[in-house]
C-alpha cells in the first residue's frame, strides 16, 4: 500500500536546505565530512528505491514488461535466486506482496548473511519486521557499520555505507561515525589516489562503486565524482571500449566480455558475474546521469534484448536500474580509440562490428584481440605493429624510424618505453618536437601525417626540455 505524503514543517524544511548547503561546502573545500552533514533524514525505503523509481518499478508489473515478466516468473516458481534477500525484498517493493517480504526477512535472520543483502532486506522491508526481527538486523548492522580497516576492499566500504544509511534513526551515532569512516576513505585514500593514477578498478569493483554513488547522493544530497568530474565524464566511454568485440552465449542471454587482466599468455573462460556484475554496473550508471551525452549512448548499447540478463542473477539487477522508455543514442557515435594520460591506459577497436579487431593497455599490460582469441604482449619484446585501423600501435623495437599509416586520422601510440620520458619526434620536412612518456611508457603522436618517415629518439637527460608537449588528461576520437 503507497503511503500517505507527509507534510514537512517550515522548520524542517530550513533544516534540510542548511544540512545540504553545509554537505556541499563540505566537499567543495575538501574538508572532512562534518556530523550533520553525515546525518541521514531520507524516508525508508532511502537505498536506490527514490520516489520515481520506484514509482517506474510499480508501473512495470502492469504493463508486462520484459524484464518483469521474467523476474516475477521466477520468484512466484521458486527459484533459487543468487541473492535471495536482495531478490526478493525488491519483489515487495514492487508488488506489496508480504510473502517476498517473509522470504526476504528470513533469510536476513539466518548468521553469516552477505551484509548489503541485509541492508537491503531491513530498509526495504522494514514495515514486515518484526520487533525481534528487527533488533536483531539492528544488530547485525551495527556490527558491519562498526568495522574499520586499514585498507578496506571497495565491496566493503560499499556494505559499510549501506548498513548505517539503512540504520539512520535507529542508531545515529554508528550511522554518522560509519559515514563519515567512509567519506574519509573516499576523500583522503580512493580519490587522491584516483587523481595519481594509481588506483584503476578492476572491472568488479565499478557496481560497487555506483551503489555507493547512489546512496550518497540520495541520502546525503553529495556527488562524489565532482572532486574528479573529468574521469568520470569519460567513464562510460571507456567502459564500452573495454569489452572483447564478439559476445559471449550464455545459457540465459549473451553477455558483453569485460577486459580482465590475467596472468598467462591466453585468455580463458569468461567469469560470467564479473560480465553480469558490469552489465548492472553500466544500467546504475545510466540512472545517475540520465540526460547526459555518455549516458544516452550507454542506454543505447544497453537496450538490445539480447543482452538482457534473464537468470537468477542478474534479472533483478535488470529490474532494478533498467528503463527502457528512456531514449538513447547509437553507440557507433562513441570513438573507437580511447587513450588517458593519467592512467596510461589505452584502448582501440576497428569498428563496432562483432568481429572488430581490439587492442589494450590497462593496468601496464597489453592484450590483443584478433580471430577469435585474446593475446597477451609484451611490448618489451614484440617485433610486429598493432595496425588496427583508427590507430597505430608500435614498439620500441619498431619506434626508433618508422612510417606512419595511410589515414589522416591515424594516431600512432608507442608502448613500453621508459616512464616520463622525453623523446624528440623528427617527421620528415616538419620541425623536430619533443614529447614525453606518461607514468606507464606509453608516447602519444597525435596527428602525424599519412605515409610520413618518422625519427624517434630520446632526449639527452643535461639537455633543457624546451617544449612542454602530450596529451591531455583524457583524449579521445
Amino acid at each position: 500500500m503507497t503511503q500517505p505524503a507527509l507534510r514537512v514543517p517550515q522548520s524542517e524544511r530550513m533544516r534540510r536546505l542548511c544540512f545540504t548547503f553545509l554537505a556541499l561546502a563540505a566537499v567543495c573545500l575538501g574538508q572532512s565530512a562534518s556530523p550533520e552533514s553525515t546525518r541521514v533524514y531520507t524516508d525508508h525505503p532511502r537505498l536506490f528505491l527514490r520516489a520515481q523509481r520506484l514509482r517506474l518499478l510499480r508501473r512495470e508489473t502492469g504493463r508486462d514488461s520484459l524484464r518483469w515478466e521474467q523476474f516475477r516468473l521466477l520468484i512466484s516458481g521458486g527459484a533459487p535466486m543468487t541473492e535471495p534477500g536482495f531478490a526478493n525484498a525488491l519483489y515487495f517493493r514492487a508488488t506489496d506482496d508480504p510473502a517476498a517480504a517473509r522470504r526476504a526477512i528470513d533469510w536476513a535472520m539466518a548468521p553469516n548473511r552477505d551484509a548489503r543483502q541485509v541492508a537491503l532486506v531491513y530498509d526495504w522491508c522494514r514495515d514486515q519486521l518484526k520487533p525481534a526481527e528487527k533488533q536483531a538486523l539492528l544488530e547485525t548492522l551495527r556490527k558491519t557499520a562498526s568495522q574499520r580497516a586499514a585498507n578496506p576492499a571497495l565491496g566493503d566500504l560499499r556494505s559499510q555505507l549501506l548498513a548505517a544509511i539503512a540504520i539512520a534513526g535507529d542508531d545515529d551515532p554508528v550511522s554518522q561515525a560509519a559515514l563519515q569512516y567512509v567519506l574519509h576513505q573516499w576523500t583522503e585514500n580512493l580519490l587522491p589516489a584516483l587523481k595519481a593514477g594509481k588506483l584503476e578498478w578492476k572491472p568488479g569493483d565499478t557496481y560497487p562503486l555506483y551503489e555507493i554513488f547512489h546512496a550518497v547522493r540520495d541520502n546525503l544530497n553529495l556527488d562524489l565524482r565532482e572532486d574528479f568530474p573529468g574521469y568520470f565524464k569519460q567513464f562510460p566511454l571507456f567502459d564500452l571500449l573495454s569489452y572483447y568485440p564478439p559476445p559471449y552465449p550464455a545459457a540465459e542471454n549473451e553477455f558483453h566480455i569485460p577486459w580482465s587482466p590475467v596472468g598467462s599468455p591466453v585468455i580463458g573462460e569468461p567469469d560470467l558475474k564479473v560480465a553480469a556484475l558490469s552489465r548492472a554496473a553500466e544500467l546504475a550508471m545510466v540512472a545517475l546521469d540520465t540526460n547526459a551525452p555518455e549516458s544516452q549512448v550507454l542506454q543505447g548499447w544497453l537496450m538490445n534484448d539480447r543482452f538482457l540478463m534473464r537468470g537468477v542473477y542478474g534479472i533483478p539487477y535488470e529490474f532494478l536500474w533498467a528503463n527502457p522508455y528512456q531514449p538513447g543514442l547509437s553507440y557507433y557515435h562513441v570513438p573507437l580509440v580511447m587513450y588517458d594520460e593519467t592512467f596510461g591506459r589505452l584502448l582501440v577497436r576497428s569498428s563496432w562490428e562483432d568481429d572488430a579487431l581490439w587492442a589494450g593497455f590497462i593496468g601496464g599490460q597489453l592484450q590483443e584481440f584478433r580471430e577469435g582469441r585474446v593475446v597477451v604482449i609484451d611490448p618489451k619484446t614484440a617485433r610486429e605493429p598493432l595496425e588496427l585501423d583508427e590507430a597505430t600501435i608500435l614498439f620500441p623495437a619498431q619506434s626508433k624510424h618508422f612510417v606512419s599509416g595511410v589515414k589522416p586520422e591515424n594516431d600512432v601510440f608507442v608502448l613500453g618505453l621508459d616512464r616520463s620520458a622525453s623523446f624528440h619526434v623528427e617527421p620528415d620536412d616538419e620541425e623536430m618536437q619533443e614529447v614525453s612518456t606518461d607514468q606507464a611508457g606509453v608516447l602519444y603522436l597525435k596527428g602525424v601525417r599519412p605515409q610520413v618517415a618518422v625519427r624517434l629518439t630520446r632526449r639527452p637527460v643535461n639537455l633543457p626540455q624546451s617544449i612542454e608537449a602530450g596529451p591531455p588528461a583524457a583524449t579521445n576520437r
